[in-house]
């Protein structure tokens, strides 16, 4: 085996949990010679992982690889692989559109993807592997111990798959094609990466499955809120978060935790995609609007401070002017702290591209730019409404638009809420009692991975800023004082 370090440039298209995929592809590769880089014009292997889940998702994959064909006309010995969902829903196809693809390797294919590439790097390919596993299989994880591997952008947060897969077979979905059915990884397995990456710098955690509420179920492992107590024992963890939760699996149990468990962070994305009874069944959601609201009256009677987020999908087959207002009822009724919304687009498999009264783009449109404009407005109120507040904001790292040292006002850093908003500030600037915390080889404040207590004074549509307060509200984020509204 060839162990000359060789680089991979990783193009990622979807969801955490291909965010996620791409870490574990950067590790299983790091044994056999690669390291990651930035620029793709240096890259001996471009890995493009793929999302299925809307029509605008697919067509941006073949919109890169058609940007690949010049490269691979240079350097014929360039490798060029496709994983993720398109990957498994396309298999072969890929070729046939694109046949100076060197490899297609599905969902489940991310443990085999070394001895793939060693095959492409020993004239075997092109390889196509798109078989699906069960099981504990189905996660193919790259052990960090095995490669002293960490999270490269972001050693604050990370992201960790707990499930694989999806047994609801919504009518537009085609997660459960081309992630497979259902399947929890054991519990030991979840707490002992996390206690890696913790070992690593990372304080916050987010527990990634399609629907993470029905946790262990079909395995008989713990419940989904036993795992989260579990997790939550890990000494210098901060914060647990979680997505995506199915609303007709949220029990009262999960309800409860949010009260309960400290390290919980007060936010829950809740999917509810319409508003409109006739729409749910015909998505096969199997709840309705008014079972919906209770468990949203439930989680706000537990936690009044709770910070809840949805998904929305406009033009649904079938979605009548009626159907449409009930959608933006709702999100008048339940003002949600933010929201993604899509148009409807027919997918390959997922039974609603069957349907018949598809709905014109243009009405489509008009639609999702209703949604959009409308929950602007409910989440810069709901912005508005910190202002004066103090709120524990867990410090990601600088600012991205980092305009404080051209303007003399010091190092913009952010970080978020428990509650999940954008937190921006100067450290150690502001004249109103704020601190200075520890500082680098360059004399400038590391706020990185501390919890930090902060003054709202202004709020945006994304985004909330502020000052830092005393020095007892600073700390290194393991254990922190309990939230404040935020």
């Amino acid at each position: 085996m060839d162990l000359k370090q060789k680089k991979v440039y990783i193009h990622t298209i979807g969801c955490q949990m291909n965010v996620y995929d791409a870490e574990q592809m950067e590790r299983g590769l790091s044994p056999i010679g690669y390291v990651r880089t930035p620029e793709i014009g240096d890259a001996d292997l471009i890995l493009l992982n793929t999302c299925a889940i809307r029509a605008k998702a697919e067509q941006k994959v073949f919109s890169f690889l058609g940007r690949l064909v010049k490269l691979k006309n240079e350097r014929p010995e360039l490798i060029i692989a496709v994983g993720g969902c398109v990957a498994q829903q396309e298999g072969k196809r890929i070729l046939s559109r694109a046949p100076y693809v060197d490899a297609v390797f599905g969902t489940h294919a991310i443990g085999r993807l070394p001895e793939i590439i060693e095959k492409i790097r020993a004239g075997q390919g092109p390889v196509v592997d798109v078989a699906l596993s069960a099981g504990e299989a189905a996660f193919n994880p790259f052990p960090m111990s095995d490669t002293g591997h960490h999270p490269p952008e972001k050693s604050i947060s990370s992201f960790v798959t707990i499930m694989q897969g999806c047994d609801n077979f919504c009518t537009y979905c085609v997660v459960p094609y081309v992630r497979g059915r259902e399947a929890s990884r054991h519990p030991d397995r979840i707490a002992e990466e996390i206690r890696t990456l913790v070992a690593g710098g990372v304080r916050e955690v987010t527990l990634l499955g399609q629907n993470v509420n029905s946790y262990g179920k079909k395995e008989g492992l713990p419940t989904f809120t036993q795992l989260l107590e579990r997790i939550s024992e890990i000494e210098e963890l901060s914060r647990i978060r979680f997505t995506t939760s199915h609303p007709k699996d949220l029990s009262d149990e999960l309800i409860g935790a949010f009260g309960r468990i400290e390290k919980l962070c007060r936010h829950i994305h809740l999917p509810v995609q319409s508003g409109s009874d006739i729409i749910l069944s015909r998505m096969n959601r199997k709840y309705t609007r008014k079972e919906y609201l209770a468990k949203i009256d439930r989680l706000r009677g537990l936690c009044p401070d709770i910070a809840i987020s949805s998904d929305f999908i406009v033009g649904f087959p079938g979605e009548t002017g009626a159907d449409f207002q009930k959608t933006l009822e709702l999100i008048q009724q339940v003002r949600y702290d933010s929201l993604f919304a899509f148009k409807y687009s027919d997918r390959p498999q997922a039974p609603a591209a069957r349907f018949s009264e598809k709905i014109d783009e243009a009405v489509k449109a008009e639609r999702l730019g209703e949604v959009l404009d409308l929950q602007q407005r409910v989440t810069l109120e709901r912005h508005r409404s910190l202002v004066g507040q103090d709120v524990q904001v867990l410090v990601d790292g600088y600012a991205r638009k980092n305009e404080g040292r051209e303007s003399g006002r010091g190092i913009q850093w952010t970080g978020r809420t428990d509650t999940n908003k954008i937190v921006n500030f100067y450290g150690g600037q502001d004249p109103e009692n704020t601190v200075k915390g520890d500082t680098g080889a360059c004399g400038e404040e590391i706020f990185s991975g501390r919890m930090i207590s902060v003054r709202i004074k202004d709020a945006f549509p994304h985004s909330l800023s502020g000052v830092p307060l005393h020095p007892a509200a600073i700390g290194p984020g393991t254990k922190g004082e309990k939230h404040h509204a935020a």
